[in-house]
């Protein structure tokens, strides 16, 4: 049985998490209304961050929404995610969603973030 837990240790926490991905983010998962930027961690799981400003969301109700409902789909979808450090950066009009557009539109940037990384390591793979 799969677990869908959210523990610490899938949280990008300290600044310096933060800095390691966007310092060389060799995956990049983009939409309209959000960004994904990725790096292979090492890990055997997948670790999250997000970067949702003011200036792109306006009030701290939504801006917490959004990082709600992109947690939540983080937490049910990680099994399938592979071992990268991911930074979520909201884009302008991703607070203007609904609930169920953002949660679609999440589970569409997972399944990006999945074919990139695959193709990324593929290609990695074949340069060795």
């Amino acid at each position: 049985m799969t677990k869908h837990e959210y523990p610490r240790q899938l949280r990008l926490l300290t600044a310096g998490d933060f800095k390691y991905v966007f310092d060389d983010a060799s995956v990049k998962a983009h939409d309209q209304r959000v960004l994904i930027l990725a790096r292979p961690n090492g890990l055997d799981h997948p670790r999250i961050g997000f970067v949702i400003s003011k200036k792109n969301i306006r009030r701290a109700v939504k801006r917490n929404l959004v990082r709600r409902i992109i947690r939540e789909s983080f937490r049910l979808n990680q099994h399938k995610l592979p071992a990268l450090d991911m930074v979520v950066l909201a884009r302008p009009g991703l607070g203007d969603l609904s609930t169920e557009d953002i949660h679609a539109l999440s589970i569409k940037s997972w399944n990006k973030l999945i074919q990139k990384a695959n193709n990324a390591h593929n290609k990695q793979v074949k340069r060795s």
